[in-house]
């Protein structure tokens, strides 16, 4: 799943010893723009948090896997991010310019062009 938004906190590293050795995780706070901004708590895991070199107020875009687990009855979900890319003009120079007109069948077949109004069925 891909999230964009603002880093509004980030919270220290957390280590122990466990029973395949040393962990590290670094929790930090998503803020993800909308009409009710939402707020989303997501984790780094191992060697990631030393690539992690986006501080506090950059905007980011994350992706990420989502995982539900149930424990004693009750459901605990986390949010666990394998790429953090800041947002900005240097992205734009790294993906390919895609046209979607180039790409689209003039006559015949099938129309494949995107459109605004179409909506899943379910």
């Amino acid at each position: 799943m891909e999230l964009s938004g603002k880093i509004i906190q980030v919270l220290e590293v957390a280590s122990g010893q466990g029973q395949n050795g040393t962990w590290k995780r670094q929790d930090f706070i998503l803020e993800v723009p909308g009409q009710y901004p939402k707020k989303i708590c997501i984790t780094i895991f191992g060697d990631k948090v030393e690539q992690f070199n986006v501080k506090q107020g950059e905007e980011v875009r994350v992706e990420a896997d989502i995982e539900s687990r149930e424990f004693n009855g009750r459901w605990y979900t986390s949010v666990k991010a394998w790429k953090v890319e800041k947002a900005g003009g240097d992205m734009q120079d790294r993906m390919p310019d895609y046209d979607v007109a180039q790409n689209t069948p003039t006559s015949g077949g099938i129309d494949l062009s995107i459109s605004e109004g179409d909506d899943l069925p379910f």
